[in-house]
């Protein structure tokens, strides 16, 4: 989903996405009606996407002709969707525009039906009831068994679709692709302050997670380019309260809070700079994340302080979610670094009933080196050494940190006895952990692309397929300034000219500098 001409793709199986876009189209009894019918008719039989097809269809006596083109056809659609209203006329219009990128062997693409669930939202962010679109062509009655929809299944079709709805008293916000109806990239003319209101109101958690991330994305990357020009730094009071009325919302199911206000990852910032600047993506999501601990901070206290439990462990989804949203609360909390926030996040280490929690309390303290820190993480050990897979989580952690010139920490782990270079998912563990910290495995000074050399150099002769694996991480080197890509460039040149360099390797680092 996208505003004022942005982009976010969508990573999706597009096996699974298709089948469930039967659901959209049919409805949940329509999609079980389709189901009976093909196990009716092919049970134990080896079938085809278009049996599939065709008992959905006949169960429910529709015909979509442009529905197989999804099988057919390869590419993700872009629908370009944008919105008018006419207060005089009392009508609100959709202009929607699909286009699917050429691909090898498929030069002209042929229009697709794309499901787009809608809803439009009143000025007090109520759903606006829907019983009437216009197609341009036919009148569509939205009713169900004689009630208004509060969202709508519409078909695009065409590569243009235009929809018009009637009796709109007030111009609405539009709440598109809900429940991500179909896997396209959706361009809007949606503002800042629809993503807010959509934010703060929208009744579809789908989209109310899209526009926190699309926010939070487009604020990111303001705070990043002021950054580099050593500009004030700040985040809008709307964003703010938008994040806070998920807090206080009792109504929602705590994992989806969880979500919603987390931030977008580092890394998912580096792949929307034309240059990256890991140092500046670093200062300015810090930024952010201690401007919501500090003006959320009574918020983030109550969700710690009533979701937490001394109960025994249960798997279950509620007291998941419980945790989840409690653990994160400790995380903004903790990254304050004061001794109130500090001593919460080490009497939540100590008094966890449970390694979830423990574990999550252990790496709120990671965030701020010290003796708190130190202490929590020998603790830890000792607690956890003879469990692997624990111990495995606990390299990752101290890779993974983010604190500047974490790199020599990484190095004295590869010598701690719970590393074994031999073990592949110690390797994945700590290396692979080591490559979500962007600030310090593109140090400035090299050093991170340094110790990836010579990991990747002696774990060369000892698993070259592991060392393939971890040599990749430098397939994005061009991504970087020109002085990261020297450095990059100086360990790739070295790995490849290396005497004896297994095959494996060799293929992905020589890919990776021709690229």
């Amino acid at each position: 989903m996208a505003a004022n001409g942005g982009e976010y793709s969508q990573v999706y199986e597009k096996g699974a996405e298709v089948v469930r876009m039967y659901q959209t189209l049919l409805g949940k009894q329509g999609f079980r009606k389709g189901m009976d019918l093909y196990f009716k008719r092919h049970d134990g039989q080896a079938v085809t996407c278009e049996d599939f097809l065709a008992a959905m269809f006949d169960a429910n006596d529709v015909h979509f002709p442009t529905f197989p083109v999804w099988y057919s056809q390869a590419g993700t659609p872009a629908v370009t969707v944008t919105s008018s209203y006419d207060a005089q006329a009392r009508t609100f219009t959709l202009k929607c525009r699909q286009e699917v990128p050429p691909t090898a062997g498929q030069p002209e693409k042929t229009p697709m039906l794309i499901p787009l669930a809608v809803g439009l939202l009143d000025s007090s962010g109520q759903d606006i009831p829907l019983s009437l679109v216009h197609d341009g062509e036919t009148a569509i009655d939205l009713k169900v068994g004689g009630k208004p929809l509060k969202t709508a299944v519409l078909r695009i079709e065409k590569v243009e679709h235009e929809f018009r709805f009637k009796d709109i008293a007030g111009k609405p916000v539009p709440s598109l692709l809900r429940n991500f109806s179909a896997p396209v990239r959706l361009h809007t003319d949606t503002t800042d302050e629809d993503l807010l209101f959509l934010l703060a109101h929208d009744s579809d958690e789908f989209n109310r997670w899209e526009a926190g991330q699309t926010l939070g994305r487009k604020i990111l990357l303001d705070l990043i380019s002021r950054v580099q020009k050593g500009e004030e730094l700040s985040i809008p009071d709307a964003y703010v309260e938008g994040l806070r009325s998920l807090l206080t919302d009792a109504s929602l199911d705590k994992d989806f809070i969880t979500k919603a206000i987390t931030l977008p990852g580092e890394s998912e910032l580096i792949d929307l700079m034309t240059v990256a600047d890991p140092d500046a993506i670093h200062t300015a999501r810090r930024f952010v994340v201690r401007q919501l601990a500090q003006r959320l901070r009574q918020e983030f206290l109550q969700a710690v302080e009533s979701n937490r439990s001394s109960d025994a462990y249960d798997p279950s989804h509620p007291h998941r979610a419980r945790r989840a949203l409690k653990n994160i609360a400790l995380v903004y909390l903790a990254s304050l670094d004061e001794p109130e926030t500090t001593q919460l996040a080490s009497q939540e280490y100590k008094t966890a009933t449970n390694m979830t929690d423990q574990f999550a309390a252990l790496a709120a303290i990671a965030q701020n080196p010290g003796d708190a820190l130190t202490e929590a993480l020998a603790h830890f050990y000792e607690l956890w050494k003879h469990e692997t897979l624990v111990i495995n989580k606990w390299l990752a952690l101290q890779a993974a940190s983010d604190v500047p010139g974490n790199v020599k920490n990484v190095r004295n782990l590869l010598d701690h006895p719970a590393f074994d270079i031999c073990n592949p998912n110690k390797v994945y563990s700590l290396i692979g952990g080591f490559f979500a910290s962007a600030v310090n495995f593109h140090a400035k000074d090299g050093s991170g692309y340094e110790l990836l050399g010579d990991v990747v150099i002696k774990l060369d002769k000892l698993n070259p397929q592991v060392a393939a694996r971890m040599v990749s991480a430098f397939s994005r080197w061009r991504k970087f300034d020109e002085k990261r890509q020297s450095l990059a460039k100086e360990q790739l040149e070295r790995i490849t000219k290396l005497e004896g360099l297994s095959d494996n390797v060799y293929e992905i680092a020589s890919k990776s500098l021709a690229s």
